[in-house]
């Protein structure tokens, strides 16, 4: 895992194991901290990427359900477009035949 860790990582941790160094402690003391820390940091950077990734996918399946549903408000009003002239054709047709049949009338 060691090889993992970037140079970066490893100075910062370096810096902070010695920042905290106490008097009586040893180089190799200071070592072994610094490499719990690297390890640290290593895990904390791998959380960081998975919630990114998380966000990622949230964010685009929320993104392709806004599609979706606006592809379907879409449609929706197309066919309510549609309706009305499909209504009022019998309509239409009613009130002509009825006009013909008292036109019918009144010429006989």
């Amino acid at each position: 895992m060691a090889k993992n860790i970037s140079s970066e990582t490893q100075n910062e941790a370096m810096k902070v194991a010695k920042s905290t160094q106490k008097p009586s402690q040893t180089k190799e003391q200071t070592k072994l901290i610094a490499l719990g820390i690297e390890k640290g940091i290593a895990e904390y950077k791998k959380q960081q990427k998975s919630k990114a990734r998380d966000r990622d996918k949230s964010r685009k399946q929320e993104i392709k359900a806004k599609a979706r549903a606006a592809e379907a408000l879409d449609s929706d009003t197309a066919e309510i477009k549609t309706k009305p002239n499909v209504q009022l054709l019998p309509w239409g047709l009613l009130v002509l035949s009825w006009i013909g049949f008292i036109g019918f009338y009144f010429i006989k």
